[in-house]
């Protein structure tokens, strides 16, 4: 396994990380030795594959104590953990939980610590309170509990980019994918601070590239879409790990194609990728959105770019399962995936001047919803594509 330089931390991670979002399970779930063992068996393969980062979250159910369980049979000096936990109110909030987090994990330390979703400038503001929660955080690093610091988000790029900017981190952990690349100022921004960056589920959010449509894996081939995609972050030299969320043992094998592969792109990885471009140009012409952000703010919320990014992707790439997973997420996640669907569009033109390639919003939008909503327009896109 490939590893890299973690900026400042000089941690060497490798290039891609377990994360433990998804092998967590509830206390009533019928198979809870079953459960457990995959969970276990799952990180212990991570590690038997050279992934000896794991990371985790103090939100993602019981997954610190499956890393606990986990880590009698694993040698602790040879991993680096990591788990991440949200801005607290007060010091002592803060400090039970992370007090809590390392009994769970069965840790006596952390190689890394991530203020967990910093997605709006409030929670800035307590992730950097010096009487609250950051003495609670530096108090613990002046103790050796933690050994460095870096932040999650998935919050918009400027609140990204002012969380870098406050230089109380190490590192950034956000979304940066082919497909989403509007986070780029954040990455160079952090690049130039010599901060770790840590990509969040690229093969998920990137794109269900564990489940690609026919067209998608055709353009990328001989490479599979997750392998070709991951070149493209991993080629970056400003990135330095992604985020593999396995759930079980079998999982990683997607991946691990290029689990060795460094260096720049090559000519041929080039070439595929802008085959994949030119493909969505040529199926949407005219009505193909480059996800500027120039249309924002919208008066009525409606989160523009990504509605017509995902429709790019639904029609240009057949990615129609995507386009509907994260479509159905508007209005539902707060903070974690703001704005409205685009049926909450009005028409009523603000965006349109703005933007730079003289798009009809108010139509995309309308056609965005049919298609990514209901059965009706599950058929109707599907006409469409064929």
């Amino acid at each position: 396994m490939q590893h890299k330089r973690f900026g400042m931390t000089e941690l060497q991670v490798p290039v891609f990380t377990f994360g433990g979002m998804r092998i967590p399970f509830g206390a009533d779930d019928p198979n809870v030795g079953a459960r457990e063992e995959n969970a276990v068996r799952t990180l212990c393969r991570a590690v038997e594959l050279g992934i000896d980062h794991l990371e985790t979250a103090r939100g993602y159910g019981n997954s610190e104590e499956l890393f606990g369980k986990a880590l009698s049979h694993l040698k602790r000096d040879e991993l680096l953990f990591t788990t991440k936990i949200g801005p607290t109110d007060t010091y002592d909030d803060m400090r039970r939980a992370l007090d809590d987090s390392l009994t769970r994990m069965k840790l006596d330390y952390l190689d890394n610590f991530d203020l967990h979703g910093i997605n709006t400038l409030e929670k800035l503001a307590k992730s950097v309170d010096a009487k609250g929660c950051m003495k609670a955080v530096r108090k613990a690093m002046d103790e050796g509990l933690i050994r460095h610091l870096g932040f999650s988000t998935h919050g918009p790029l400027d609140v990204i980019l002012e969380t870098i900017n406050t230089r109380e981190f190490e590192s950034v952990n956000l979304h940066y994918y082919y497909f989403w690349q509007h986070n780029e100022p954040a990455v160079e921004r952090a690049a130039e601070l010599d901060m770790g960056v840590f990509i969040l589920s690229p093969t998920d959010k990137g794109g269900l590239l564990h489940k690609p449509s026919k067209k998608l894996t055709e353009l990328a081939a001989p490479y599979s879409p997750a392998a070709l995609f991951h070149r493209f972050l991993l080629a970056d030299e400003r990135v330095h790990t992604l985020s593999l969320g396995a759930a079980n043992p079998e999982e990683f094998d997607l991946h691990l194609d290029v689990a060795d592969r460094g260096g720049p792109l090559t000519d041929e990885e080039e070439h595929l990728l802008d085959s994949v471009r030119r493909a969505l140009l040529d199926v949407l012409g005219d009505t193909y959105c480059s996800v500027c952000h120039e249309c924002l703010p919208c008066p009525e919320d409606v989160y523009i770019p990504e509605a017509l990014r995902l429709r790019n992707l639904a029609l240009g790439l057949d990615m129609m399962e995507f386009g509907r997973y994260r479509y159905k997420m508007f209005g539902t996640a707060g903070e974690w995936f703001p704005g409205k669907p685009a049926d909450k569009c009005t028409e009523c033109g603000d965006c349109v001047p703005r933007c730079p390639l003289d798009l009809d919003i108010p139509a995309l939008l309308k056609d965005t919803h049919e298609a990514l909503s209901g059965e009706a327009g599950k058929r109707l896109w599907a006409e469409t594509v064929r």
